[in-house]
């Protein structure tokens, strides 16, 4: 059996969820492991990203958002809605601001002690409800999903922009 591991950078742009289209990606990662029948997962590291599998729909909004996105974006919000003051959610308590503000880079995730900054408990949320994980099936050297199916990481956070990594593991034989 064999391991292949690659990681991919995926640029959020804050404001809005972010969502990548990483189908691509992950259909080369699979060609390059050389690795013909097994499995590929893709992962997210980061608490408030995830991997979801879904259609690709061929409709945008006019801001270039594709419809289920924003209608996961819809129905999310009316279970989680955006943490944009403070007491919306308990996170991030008083513990937590204490914890950031002593980290090496603190200035980072608190730019000029703004604890607005760290207001991205809806992200912590959705993402812990989508998971951040999705596992594949490899046959005969290619991603098995249908022609329809494609593999998005979100990244929920709307506090800044960041530069994100995500996972492939392809195992197998």
């Amino acid at each position: 059996m064999a391991v292949y591991k690659e990681t991919i950078e995926v640029k959020s742009h804050g404001k809005t969820p972010t969502y990548v289209n990483v189908t691509p990606e992950v259909r080369a990662a699979i060609e390059r492991s050389g690795i013909k029948n097994g499995i590929c997962t893709v992962i997210s590291p980061h608490t408030t990203c995830s991997v979801f599998f879904e259609e690709f729909v061929h409709d945008f909004t006019e801001d270039g958002e594709e419809f289920l996105q924003v209608d996961l974006n819809n129905v999310l919000g009316k279970i989680i809605p955006d943490q944009t003051g403070e007491g919306i959610f308990l996170y991030p308590g008083e513990e937590h601001y204490k914890a950031v503000a002593s980290w090496p880079d603190a200035e980072a995730y608190l730019p000029g002690g703004d604890r607005t900054a760290l207001w991205n408990g809806d992200a912590h949320l959705k993402a812990t409800i989508l998971g951040s994980s999705q596992t594949f099936d490899v046959d005969n050297g290619k991603l098995g999903v249908g022609t329809t199916g494609y593999i998005y990481f979100v990244d929920f956070d709307r506090t800044r922009p960041r530069t994100r990594k995500c996972k492939i593991i392809v195992i197998g034989e």
